[in-house]
């Protein structure tokens, strides 16, 4: 990459895009950003530290999560206001504040009039989308709770949008879910999402008023998409 046509890195605060599965997908820009910045944000210090050893990235980490960010927040608005510092943001994978922490941070330095701005890269969301052959008018809706009652309401609501729907869902979980969308979204097909840009990447496609149970072995977070009405 030819320096002189990189971005000026000022004060501010960045949302940096990490790899969801794959090391390499990375961007040259999410790489130059976070070897500048003062402090770089992350949900898990020793998840975040073996990626930024990869790329030879050794600068300051600080554990930022949903149990401590209003805590830590007006820490760090104070440091890019007063120290004129360069944080950046980064989830344990994909897009920082996407059904992970963050908004807090971003609000604050919104209100301050500070600098937030977007690295992009790797998205569960979007990749996804991409392979599912499912319409491109898409509603994302992240993560879903775990209580019944709850929930029914949710799908209630949901049920009769006419466009592809994303979930994510923790894969020990994932057959209560299937029952669910049997019940809700009859007319659908399902694309199930799993290990997407790792070695055992897999995409599981079928209906949701298929039988199939899938095994309770599966572990880690699964992206879900529905389909449009069919």
């Amino acid at each position: 990459m030819d320096k002189n046509k990189q971005q000026t890195i000022d004060t501010g605060l960045y949302l940096v895009s990490t790899p969801i599965g794959n090391l390499e997908d990375i961007t040259f820009r999410a790489i130059n950003v976070l070897k500048k910045s003062d402090i770089i944000l992350c949900e898990d210090t020793r998840r975040s530290a073996k990626l930024l050893s990869h790329f030879k990235i050794k600068n300051k980490l600080l554990s930022y999560h949903k149990f401590n960010e209003k805590k830590i927040s007006n820490t760090i608005v104070d440091s890019i206001k007063k120290k004129n510092y360069i944080i950046s943001l980064i989830s344990d994978a994909g897009t920082p504040t996407i059904s992970d922490p963050g908004l807090v941070l971003v609000n604050k330095c919104i209100e301050e009039n500070l600098k937030v701005c977007p690295i992009p890269g790797a998205s569960a969301v979007t990749s996804a989308v991409s392979v599912s052959g499912f319409s491109d008018q898409y509603l994302f809706y992240g993560f879903l709770t775990k209580r019944e009652q709850e929930l029914n309401q949710i799908f209630k609501s949901l049920c009769n949008l006419n466009y592809s729907i994303v979930f994510f869902i923790p894969a020990s979980k994932i057959n209560f879910y299937i029952s669910k969308f049997k019940t809700y979204f009859s007319d659908r097909k399902i694309l199930i999402a799993k290990e997407m840009t790792k070695i055992h990447e897999e995409f599981i496609r079928g209906s949701t008023q298929s039988d199939k149970i899938l095994p309770k072995s599966l572990k880690g977070e699964l992206t879900v998409v529905l389909s449009q009405k069919i």
